[in-house]
């Protein structure tokens, strides 16, 4: 998902009267909203608008508003709390924070709406946690100077306890809570300089990994509530298609099964468990009305976007004048680029639990848009959103899917429990990875087609893109973020292209197919990176100049691009000679605030078939709260992508997806991955995402390498090793 805006928002602290054993501490995310007194609760049971809770025993749990999915945020954002509250790392622990938009929307998207996307958590995060921290340390220092009859400015905060100077007497803050509570928070707060950080910038251990590692740690689908119900959904075979009539007999006499019912978004089987739900499933016979059925192929659909690529769309930039300069060039080049279908294909499959009753809805889901989750669950229980209860549990990856426009398998599940309602149980409702694949929501089929020209230093003079594909916000609640026609998650990377070009033209054209399209892994950076930094790399070879040094000198203007150009190329060896089939590509870009540089270097053999065998990766991400967790998530994202480059590719044929599990739609296995070095850049700018910004770079770095090793463009993806053939 994409981060929609990133407006200053006042951030509001409110602490409520204690009933014994916590000080519970929180935040308004709107202006205006004045502070208001509520209980805080125990340790058992707190008041929902907190981002942290100190209990007697001195633990201070942490409550995360995002979805952890691996990224980190488990760890990340309970740093900033941990740094200002001056508690050591060993006493932080971590809940996951109710769905509640007032108070815990993501400040990136205007803070009206709670959710995970965008690399945004630590982002929108950084100043309202570490508030929260030093608030709660403000509270405590001032709960012991009321206590010792001293000011506050005799005593500091350490260690998880809070120390008078002169006497050197001490007191937890399990201690404190109970006075503390009582206090009226601070208006204002000072935070700690970074010269003072204690935590920020250290490589601490992930507060999730002991548990994932162990097995110990909680999705969805490990969920044991009394009565559970397990449920699997047959879904139409094509997109647009509808239930015609069900034949259910036989289905119904599986042991096990409980109920079949019909939802809007198919059939639904209920059974004991999952092989019962499985074996019902694929015993139900359902026939389909085909009538709205959307019957393309991708290769069709391909040959249509290429035509309409050398058609003028609606115009997403424009600065100079692209088409007299070309037509007046003395020379020109071109590339048409085309990217396939792709799945998130996240090892954990999707799994949704509800336990519905007649005035509340309860689920469990690795919920990645809670407010948009939250309301779809409502329309469809019936009852008002307040009456949903997310609880947010981890997810095994997601990569975008759990953030789409329907709330699908949560939808889906809700539907069920509405349907079975009679059976008065817990409903989970489980995808296979067959359905996942199947299932829709891909990152869209795109075309590129590119032409510039070169003055006479070589540089490029005018520079006309077009890019054809499906918009993935028209038809959804976020079309209103659709400007003037323009998708700008189908043309970011390229309508605010960072090399220096006089004349710029990008244009689009948003297609319509009935295939249901998604955010994926950096989003429209998935392959605008990938057009640019091949034909930049093409440009520098027409004007007889070595790529890195050809950027370099078009970046002149954006210094953070250049200082991760420039660390990525110095720790690569770039310009020290390489032996016959090898080669080093370079790429470089911006996405999601955050300026990403990898060097890639590739073996390849005779016959096309080639390695990557090492990839250098420079990254400015701001200041770097966990570098453990900034190396993790660019080698991840790296890995990630190469899966696309090497391997990624959904096909339809009239209408059926091709692919269905990891035989036929294969991600990077290990012995694929190649060895990565990260490095970071120092800074103190804020800090920005790392989720995402390592994927665009790793296929236009190996495409381009490939070039350096074989004298062969590759423009399409995935990469065909035949088209490498010696």
């Amino acid at each position: 998902m994409h981060a929609i805006d990133n407006p200053g928002r006042r951030t509001f602290l409110k602490a409520g009267a204690a009933l014994g054993a916590g000080l519970t501490l929180g935040f308004y995310l709107s202006p205006g909203r004045a502070a208001r007194q509520t209980a805080a609760s125990t340790a058992a049971s707190f008041a929902p608008n907190a981002f942290l809770r100190i209990a007697p025993d001195n633990t201070v749990t942490v409550l995360v508003k995002h979805l952890e999915m691996g990224q980190g945020v488990y760890t990340g954002l309970p740093m900033l709390v941990a740094e200002e509250l001056e508690v050591p790392w060993e006493q932080i622990r971590v809940e996951s924070a109710p769905a509640d938009a007032k108070l815990y929307g993501n400040l990136a998207w205007g803070g009206t709406a709670q959710g995970t996307g965008g690399s945004t958590s630590l982002n929108n995060s950084w100043d309202q946690l570490r508030q929260a921290g030093a608030a709660a340390r403000e509270m405590l220092i001032a709960a012991a100077a009321a206590l010792w009859t001293v000011e506050p400015s005799a005593l500091k905060a350490e260690s998880g306890s809070v120390v008078h100077l002169q006497s050197q007497r001490r007191a937890t803050y399990g201690e404190l809570v109970a006075k503390a509570a009582e206090l009226t928070p601070p208006q204002s707060v000072k935070l700690k300089a970074p010269a003072e950080w204690k935590i920020i910038g250290k490589s601490l251990p992930r507060k999730d990994g002991q548990t994932k590692a162990t097995g110990q740690a909680q999705f969805a689908g490990d969920l044991k509530l009394p009565g559970l119900l397990t449920a699997l959904v047959v879904r139409p075979p094509l997109f647009g298609v509808k239930v015609k009539s069900i034949k259910a007999d036989t289905a119904r006499a599986v042991p096990g099964v409980k109920a079949v019912v019909q939802i809007p978004q198919g059939v639904a089987v209920v059974a004991r468990d999952f092989w019962a739900a499985k074996k019902g499933r694929d015993a139900l016979i359902v026939e389909w009305d085909e009538t709205d059925a959307a019957k393309v192929s991708s290769d069709a659909l391909r040959e249509q976007y290429l035509a309409l690529a050398k058609t003028a769309g609606k115009v997403a930039a424009d600065h100079g004048d692209a088409a007299q300069a070309l037509s007046k060039a003395a020379k020109t080049l071109e590339a048409t680029f085309t990217f396939p279908y792709l799945a998130h294909a996240p090892m954990e499959p999707l799994v949704c639990v509800v336990q519905l009753k007649d005035d509340a809805c309860e689920i469990w889901a690795g919920s990645q848009l809670q407010t948009l989750d939250q309301a779809i669950a409502a329309k469809i229980a019936g009852l008002q959103p307040e009456q949903v209860t997310i609880h947010t549990t981890l997810a095994g990856g997601s990569f975008g899917r759990h953030a789409n426009p329907t709330s699908d398998y949560i939808a889906e599940a809700v539907a069920t429990a509405k349907a079975t309602r009679e059976l008065n149980a817990p409903i989970r409702l489980m995808w296979t990875r067959e359905d996942d694949i199947k299932g829709g929501y891909y990152r869209p089929l795109f075309v590129h087609r590119i032409a510039a020209s070169l003055d006479a230093q070589g540089k490029p003079a005018a520079w006309l893109q077009r890019i054809v594909g499906q918009s993935i916000l028209a038809g959804t609640p976020f079309g209103g973020m659709i400007k003037d026609g323009i998708d700008f998650t189908s043309v970011e990377g390229a309508s605010n292209l960072s090399y220096a070009v006089p004349n710029l033209r990008v244009e689009l054209h948003s297609t319509q197919n009935g295939i249901p399209v998604l955010w994926w892994r950096s989003v429209g950076h998935t392959h605008t990176a990938f057009a640019v930094e091949v034909f930049i790399d093409e440009l520098a070879a027409a004007a007889g100049q070595d790529p890195y040094e050809y950027r370099r000198a078009l970046l002149a203007d954006h210094p953070r691009h250049r200082v991760v150009l420039e660390l990525a190329a110095e720790k690569a060896g770039w310009g020290s000679p390489l032996p016959k089939g090898r080669g080093l590509g370079i790429a470089v870009h911006e996405s999601f605030d955050s300026f990403v540089a990898e060097v890639a270097e590739v073996t390849v053999q005779p016959d096309g078939n080639f390695k990557v065998d090492r990839v250098v990766c420079a990254v400015d991400c701001g200041v770097a709260v966990n570098p453990n967790v900034i190396e993790a998530q660019m080698q991840g994202g790296i890995g990630f992508g190469l899966t696309a480059a090497l391997h990624g590719k959904i096909t339809l044929k009239d209408g059926r997806v091709e692919q269905s599990n990891y035989a036929d739609y294969p991600l990077l296995r290990i012995g694929e991955m190649p060895k990565i070095e990260v490095h970071i850049v120092p800074s103190e700018a804020h800090p920005t995402g790392v989720g995402e910004p390592g994927v665009p770079p790793i296929a236009p770095a190996v495409a381009n390498a490939l070039y350096a090793a074989t004298g062969k463009r590759v423009r399409d993806l995935p990469i065909d090793p035949a088209a490498l053939k010696a």
